[in-house]
């Protein structure tokens, strides 16, 4: 390998002829013997000035890039082309010209297939292309791999140029000569070696790169020198800012700069050398191993588990991000096996996330691409199946590049490493079994040497101390772990230090800068680091802003670290002059500290410090740096771990400041600087020793820990002396070491009375021994002076209660302390507990310690929460200390469901929804009618404030202002949510609530951890007109519109929420009169929303059924309102909204769609479309936007918007978005979907492309795989050019579709027609009412099903009435009218019969297909059944019988159903809504009659939340025991004697059930206001005396006629599964009961 810069002949004969060459100066890497690798800036006249002068000449050169980059560089190649040749021409020969031709692709992994490669040989051969051809592949991996595939086998192989445009391109894919294309089978699975006759790194190609693949494209840097270059993994681990600016600074500077060695800028020098080094060692590499049999492999560090994650979620993910969390994974495999050590893997990580890349599948950067949904499929064991098929496996031994260093490899090839290992490694969990106990037998004199890591509160104090401080500090032993790498950052955020690694980072050099602390450039992200929390609150008050007083340090944390205490330090401060507020909730993170220019004042200081000690060595190790010595006085109680304390005073002694004690609980601190030592030793953790050393005493055990002793700072040393010691363990403690064994198994003792308030974090530890230890005082540990303990990373002592308590362990929880109730080791519960560790690493070892003599182990839930102190725990457990342990994948914790599971879940479907938006649209009213009809409790944020508060809103406002009101309102909203209504409610904001951050932040935090948040999206004129009415709540100022507040705060609306939901009554009527009716339909469509939403109600189609959804076609939706919706959808079990039909409408057509107002007014149009569709049918929603290349209307070039609507479509709650595959947008909309699913959808519109036979059909078979890696349904659409095509689509269907993964696939036109016969699940249909088809060939549900007949697809069943007498009945003419119109072939008839076993042979036929049962034999057909609907069980009568196929077999099985009550209900409901009658919930019910009719009655009112009943029977005592039987449904059900009677209570709703015209109505019955509903189940005869009174008294009527109908239509769904023709069997009823009544 070399590097060179040579030009000068190039350069001389630029000076000839055309424009001057602007040619480079470059670097040569050689690969195979040659130097066909340059790196340089500006390569482009480089580039042909070297192909034409050094490679063979050529004919012809075929240029192949895709749309974007020929959009940004297409020109300038070819104007390079000309310029170049003119000047080698120049030189002399009559050489031909040669021809430049340019082939462009679309972008993306779709475009690296067997048919692109196939059209692009096409294409050169129709060019004329020959042997003399020179192929140039301009792009990123794709382009590069598939253009070199091509030419490895055009012509027999033609000459190559790689020119790679990505960074991993540059540094990965462009060497090596490997070059493949995808297959529906995988990825590269096809392909050849084939090396490139040059590569030509352009770097300065990478300024146009996006920042997400620049960190793309480090994960191979990073990984490369991790292998092989130790030096380059310093570099690169120092230098991230440095790299980042050189790749991404870039894009500012538009001119050559780095074409020349002396215009290259010191960053464009570390950008080469960054990448040439990682190109050299693959060049070596690939040298030395070209087929890759051996060295070759090492290249696939991080790619073995990487790739398995890429596998799954991919394309969302990026194949540099999957290899990052890989690279992290395999470096602990190599670290489990003893190999690598901690400080090892501590780098990595730490170096790639300083590139931006997510070192573990949990991290936010996978969390915000793909959801939690998506992270749950990343399973071990579907890791371990993906990772069986990779290429570096032999057999089923798979195999894994293990580190020895950083820069070095244990093997110079992949090394074999046993499944159990790797699994162990990925798995969430571990589950450590059972220490053998001969490991303990007697005589066993083994000693076993722990050493745990460095102190994690030394090693934050002395970073603190060493960058707080002047000179150079070599920090050993320091802790590598999340919370000191938190510090870490925070300080390097504030430019306070440099930090720099030295002995394989054993080392860590601190460049202290004296306390000058400048504002850092975001926010101070502390996650869940409570230490680093509580220093740096004290910290940042040091920074000295200079004359900005307005600049702000936020400081904040994790959600638990938002309920974790600060308030005490913080009054202090402020106290103290530092101007600090809270964002959130008051007393803790995050904080805002305003640098006003006083920064810390110092003086006399007082500060509570019974909560927390870290407080004190907060203010203790800022103080030299007050503007005033501190005068440090502790008040407020028994202060707390006073060993800290004074580890922080010793060890600022040790870094040059003396604190003078004066009293026993004050502090002198003078003013100074620290002087960093030259060198400083962190001693280990006392707090984690305490594990090996209780390891020891629970086995029987032996074991030493060399560097923790008596003369330790750490209070938490004394663990052995103070509580093994009294347990029973032999224990020999130095001055710097402590050895513990234990005594015999089962031996331990329990201790009494307890005060580990010296060393609190202990107490896990001991509670663990403590929970087997049952003998010596009575058995009970009482451990006390832990309070501060409720407050730690989880509230341990409730944690260890509730843990302990799964091994059979009883404890009592108290405020400073707990009690434990040890038992013998026999009598732990012979279970496998599976432990909560709450993200805590102390509960996760103190249970992994008590799992080791467990009966059958214990089962850790979160492995990876250790690593915030012991990351290598594990590892020391099994190998070290002999634990036997393994991984596990942890079963979802079960979560409470019914009626009470309001507040028991914190799962996402049961987080409190949040409703924003506009005072006046509703929030209250919908908020609600949506908790009451979902179960929930409901909240009103103003209400909620003004009761904590004491004040009402405009008290508050008047008296203290908006800013007093918005404090309060952040403060309770974060209180809200996080604590007293987390689950299980309905939360109603006010108007304003956007209006702060910090109420936005907890709103985008609500809805990121998979709750609801809801925006109202309002019709302002509604609003302006209520407001102007509503005098509760503080105006606006008079300066301030109504209009002009909204505008404002829409995008603050947006921002906040991931739901919308359009509130506007004009869309139902017109006029203001014609409203009235419409809020009832607002609440029920916005109730369906919630349910929709929070994922109780999904509303989706049946896949395992056959299903259609209709394609609307008009530009207006309303053109089907009001009667031929109900129509359009007759047999359809979805509706396709057509978005880019659309813009037909009149104010889009021709309008310009890049026009930011243009496409505001028209997803606003779009979504009133969406929103009057919603109130018009309750059937799922399709929402399309189609383009015109794949048949559509709109515009490809208006891509944002496209995206923007099927977004949209996502937030108004569709449950189905069409997203057409493409590289980008259908992984954006399939990332956001939410509870909406994807069909991904790709249309070939000439039907030449995707073909479906098994010749052609490759491109399908990729279409599916990327439509399956975007979609949740995959739609394939294609053109029949023969009828034999249909049948080719048929097979295609049986091969790929099922339940699990459905798919849509038939061919367009009228050929095709057979193909949409066939389609087995959501099949586009049109109907005779629509104008025209939304495609060609589309034809009706009724012809369908039609064709099925005819094709022996659709069996002809038997359906009939069951009862006596029957004759005149008008089920036959309705249900045999709804087949009919549907096209089914079936038949409704007659079976009259006195008794139900006369039943049996109908029943058991193989055409039946399902009956209605009337008297008598409702109750008598029961046995004949195999299963009843619960609604049916508890009306205690059956009215349908429905043919259901068992789950999971063959058998058919007979279930009875009761689809009278259904009819009550829908019509009611109706009624309801035309009367604008009370809501159901509050209003009261009157049923008049106790027999079958009036069950079915009260099962309907219950059904539809009527809690007050009345029930009136002609005999009391028949309706007295009907009332005990449903009692518990209602809230009351009373019985009265006389109708008289119920009229005192004043019904709004009556049903009637007694077939008789002779009973009295009193008119008192129906009050005064005529707003009320009767219905009447008798149809014969038309008007009973219930209806004629009710109509004379104003109210609704509903005849019985109308229910058989509504109960005949619910009977028809049932047994076809589809969407009724409501009209044309009604119709049937009505003429034959017009004719006969």
């Amino acid at each position: 390998m070399s590097a060179t810069a040579n030009n000068s002949s190039s350069a001389a004969a630029a000076k000839e002829a055309g424009r001057p060459l602007k040619l480079a100066e470059v670097e040569h890497i050689e690969i195979l013997g040659t130097k066909s690798i340059v790196c340089g800036f500006h390569l482009i006249d480089y580039i042909w000035a070297d192909i034409f002068a050094n490679l063979a000449p050529a004919s012809t050169y075929v240029l192949i890039t895709d749309t974007n980059l020929a959009r940004l560089y297409l020109e300038k190649y070819q104007d390079g082309f000309q310029a170049a040749w003119s000047h080698h021409s120049s030189k002399g020969g009559n050489a031909k010209v040669p021809r430049l031709l340019t082939h462009i692709l679309p972008p993306g992994e779709t475009s690296k297939s067997r048919a692109t490669k196939g059209a692009i040989e096409d294409w050169m051969l129709s060019q004329k292309c020959t042997r003399d051809t020179m192929v140039l592949a301009l792009g990123g991996g794709v382009i590069g791999d598939l253009v070199g595939f091509v030419a490895a086998t055009f012509m027999r192989g033609v000459p190559f140029i790689q020119i790679p445009t990505s960074l991993l391109a540059m540094v990965d894919s462009s060497i090596g000569g490997k070059t493949a294309v995808d297959t529906p089978a995988g990825k590269n699975l096809i392909g050849a070696f084939w090396q490139p006759k040059r590569i030509y790194m352009d770097m300065a190609v990478l300024s146009t790169l996006p920042a997400r693949e620049f960190s793309n494209g480090m994960a191979e840097v990073v990984k490369t020198a991790a292998i092989w270059t130790p030096e380059e993994f310093d570099i690169l681990e120092t230098s991230a800012a440095e790299v980042r600016a050189a790749v991404l600074e870039g894009q500012k500077n538009t001119t050559d700069a780095g074409l020349t060695l002396d215009t290259r800028s010191p960053e464009q020098a570390l950008l080469l050398r960054v990448i040439s080094a990682s190109a050299r060692v693959k060049a070596y590499v690939v040298t030395h191993d070209e087929r890759e049999s051996g060295m070759r492999g090492l290249l696939n560090f991080g790619h073995t588990i990487g790739h398995a994650i890429e596998a799954i979620l991919s394309p969302q993910v990026l194949h540099g991000e999957c290899v990052s969390i890989g690279c992290v994974l395999e470096a602990e495999i190599a670290r489990r096996m003893g190999h690598l050590g901690e400080v090892g893997v501590a780098r990595l990580t730490r170096c790639l996330r300083a590139y931006g890349l997510p070192t573990s599948i949990s991290d936010p950067v996978i969390r915000s691409l793909v959801g939690d949904r998506r992270i749950a499929e990343v399973r071990p064991r579907r890791l371990m199946d993906i990772m069986g098929l990779d290429k570096k496996t032999i057999g089923s031994q798979k195999r894994i590049v293990i580190l020895k260093r950083l820069g070095e490899t244990l093997e110079l090839q992949p090394t074999n490493v046993d499944d159990s290992l790797i699994n162990e490694v990925i798995s969430a969990g571990v589950l450590v079994s059972p220490v053998p106990a001969a490991i303990s037998a007697a005589g066993n004199d083994d000693n076993i040497v722990v050493v745990p890591p460095g102190s994690k509160s030394i090693s934050n104090r002395a970073l603190q101390l060493a960058a707080l401080g002047t000179g150079e500090c070599r920090i050993k032993n320091l802790l590598h772990s999340d919370d000191t790498q938190v510090m870490i950052t925070a300080l390097q955020a504030m430019d306070g230090c440099t930090f720099a690694w030295e002995d394989d980072g054993d080392t860590l050099v601190v460049g202290g800068g004296g306390g000058k602390l400048r504002v850092p450039d975001g926010e101070l992200y502390l996650g869940n680091a409570g230490t680093a929390s509580r220093f740096l609150t004290t910290t940042v008050n040091i920074i000295d802003a200079g004359s900005d007083t307005e600049a702000t340090t936020v400081v904040t944390g994790n959600a638990r670290m938002k309920q974790r205490p600060a308030g005490p330090l913080v009054d202090a401060l402020r106290a103290n002059g530092c101007t600090i507020e809270y964002c959130e909730r008051e007393g803790s993170l995050p904080i805002r500290v305003t640098h006003t220019g006083k920064q810390f004042p110092g003086g006399r200081i007082e500060l509570a410090a019974s909560v927390s000690s870290q407080y004190v060595s907060s203010i203790l190790l800022c103080a030299p740096y007050a503007q005033e010595p501190v005068h440090l006085v502790l008040v407020g109680g028994k202060v707390i771990s006073q060993p800290y304390i004074d580890m922080t005073i010793a060890m600022m002694v040790q870094f040059g400041c003396k604190v003078q004690r004066i009293a026993e609980n004050e502090y002198l601190i003078p003013r100074g600087a620290y002087t960093n030592p030259s060198e400083y030793v962190v001693e280990s953790d006392a707090s984690s020793a305490t594990y090996p050393l209780a390891f020891a005493a629970i086995t029987g055990t032996q074991c030493t820990v060399p560097n923790i002793g008596s003369a330790s700072l750490q209070g938490d040393a004394r663990f052995a002396v103070d509580v093994l010691r009294p347990m029973g363990c032999v224990v020999e403690q130095t001055e710097t070491s402590t050895t513990v064994r234990g005594p015999p198994r089962g031996g331990l003792k329990a201790l009494g009375d307890i005060d580990m308030e010296p060393m609190t974090d202990a107490f896990l530890t001991a509670s663990v021994l403590a929970a087997v230890a049952p003998t010596s005082n009575g058995g009970v540990t009482r451990i006390r002076g832990i309070a501060n303990q409720h407050v730690k990373e989880c509230d341990r002592i409730a944690a260890m209660c509730d843990e302990l308590a799964k091994f059979g362990v009883k404890t009592e929880n108290h405020r400073d302390g707990i009690n434990v109730y040890g038992v013998a080791l026999g009598d732990l519960a012979d279970a496998t507990p599976s432990v909560d560790c709450y993200d805590d690493h102390r509960v996760a070892m103190s249970f992994s310690i008590l799992a080791c003599v467990a009966p059958r182990g214990a089962e850790i839930r979160e492995r990876r929460c250790v690593g915030k102190t012991w990351p290598q725990w594990w590892d020391v457990l099994a190998r070290d200390l002999g634990a036997p342990t393994a991984g596990v994948d942890p079963a979802p914790i079960a979560h409470a469901s019914g009626k009470d599971a309001g507040g028991s879940s914190a799962g996402p479907g049961n987080a409190s929804v949040v409703i924003i938006g506009m005072r006046g649209v509703g929030k209250t009213a919908l908020g609600t009618a949506a908790a009451k009809a979902l179960g929930l409790g409901f909240v009103d944020m103003d209400a909620y404030l003004e009761k904590e508060v004491g004040q009402t809103i405009p008290e508050i406002v008047n008296g203290s202002g908006w800013a007093a009101f918005r404090e309060h309102e952040s403060r309770l909203l974060g209180k809200a949510l996080g604590e007293d209504y987390r689950t299980g409610h309905i939360v109603a904001c006010g108007g304003g609530v956007v209006e702060c951050e910090a109420n936005r932040k907890i709103l985008k935090e609500h809805a990121a951890r998979g709750a609801v948040v809801i925006c109202l999206v309002p019709n302002m004129q509604h609003v302006a007109e209520y407001l102007n009415q509503d005098k509760t709540r503080p105006a606006y100022s008079a300066t301030s519109d109504i209009n002009d507040v909204y505008a404002r705060r829409i995008p603050l609306y947006a921002e906040s929420c991931n739901y919308e939901y359009l509130v506007d009554k004009a869309l139902l009527a017109a006029n203001e009169e014609d409203q009235a009716g419409s809020w009832s339909v607002i609440e029920r469509d916005f109730i369906r929303l919630v349910g929709f939403a929070t994922g109780r109600r999904l509303n989706r189609v049946d896949i395992a059924h056959q299903s259609f959804f209709v394609s609307l076609t008009a530009p207006d939706v309303r053109d089907y309102l009001p009667a031929k919706l109900s129509q359009l959808v007759a047999g359809a079990h979805a509706i396709e909204l057509r978005v880019d039909l659309l813009l037909c409408a009149a104010p889009f057509v021709g309008a310009n769609l890049a026009d930011v107002g243009v496409q505001d007014a028209f997803v606003h149009y779009a979504h009133r479309q969406f929103t009057v569709l919603r109130h018009s049918s309750s059937l799922p929603v399709v929402f399309t936007v189609r383009t015109e290349p794949q048949g559509g209307a709109f515009p490809a070039d208006s891509d944002p918007l496209r995206v923007r609507l099927l977004r949209s479509a996502i937030q108004w709650g569709a449950e189905y978005v069409d997203v057409e595959v493409d590289a980008a947008t259908a992984a954006e909309v399939y990332a956001a979907r939410q509870n909406s699913l994807v069909i991904a959808s790709y249309h070939d519109v000439t039907g030449k492309q995707l073909r479906w036979n098994e010749a052609e059909r490759e491109f399908a078979d990729e279409m599916l795989v990327r439509a399956r890696s975007c979609g949740d349904i995959a739609k394939l659409i294609s053109v029949a050019q023969s009828w034999a095509d249909n049948l080719a689509c048929q097979r295609f269907l049986q091969q790929h579709h099922s339940v699990e993964k459905p798919v849509i696939a038939l061919n367009m036109g009228y050929l095709g027609q057979l193909s949409r016969v066939l389609c087995p699940c959501l099949t586009p249909v049109t109907h005779p009412l629509l104008t025209s088809a939304a495609a060609p060939g589309q034809i009706s549900v009724k012809q369908i099903n039609e064709a099925r007949f005819l094709g022996g697809l659709l069996p002809s069943k038997r359906f009939f009435l069951f009862g006596t007498p029957i004759q005149q009945s008008p089920s036959p003419a309705m249900h045999n009218a709804g087949f009919t119109a549907l096209g089914l072939p079936h038949v409704y008839g007659l079976k009259e019969t006195q008794t139900a076993d006369e039943l049996r042979d109908i029943l058991a036929a193989a055409d039946f297909g399902g009956a209605s049962v009337t008297i008598p034999h409702k109750q008598s057909v029961i046995p004949l059944l195999g299963s009843l609907t619960q609604a049916a069980q508890r009306i205690g009568a059956v009215n349908t019988i429905i043919p259901t196929i068992q789950e999971g077999s063959d058998r058919v099985v007979l279930v009875g159903d009761n689809t009278d009550y259904l009819g009550i209900v829908g019509c009611l409901q109706r009624a309801q809504l035309e009367q604008q009658s009370e809501a159901f919930a509050t209003a009261r019910g009157l049923v008049i009659g106790a027999g079958g009719t009036g069950r079915a009655a009260l099962y309907a009112l219950y059904t539809l939340g009527v809690q007050n009943v009345i029930l009136f029977n002609r005999t009391v005592a028949r309706a007295e025991e009907l009332a005990r039987e449903f009692g518990e449904l209602f809230t009351s059900i009373r019985v009265v004697a006389d109708l008289e009677t119920a009229a005192l209570d004043r019904p709004t709703y009556i049903v009637g059930t007694i077939p008789a015209s002779d009973l009295v109505i009193p008119d008192e019955l129906f009050g005064t206001g005529g707003a009320g509903v009767a219905l009447d189940m008798a149809y014969k005869p038309r008007w009973t005396p219930l209806l004629g009174a009710a109509e004379k008294n104003g109210w609704k009527t509903v005849p019985g006629v109308a229910v058989l109908i509504e109960q005949g239509v619910h009977q028809l769904e049932k047994w076809t599964h589809a969407t009724a023709p409501v009209k044309v069997m009604a119709d049937a009823v009505y003429a034959k009961y017009d004719a006969e009544f």
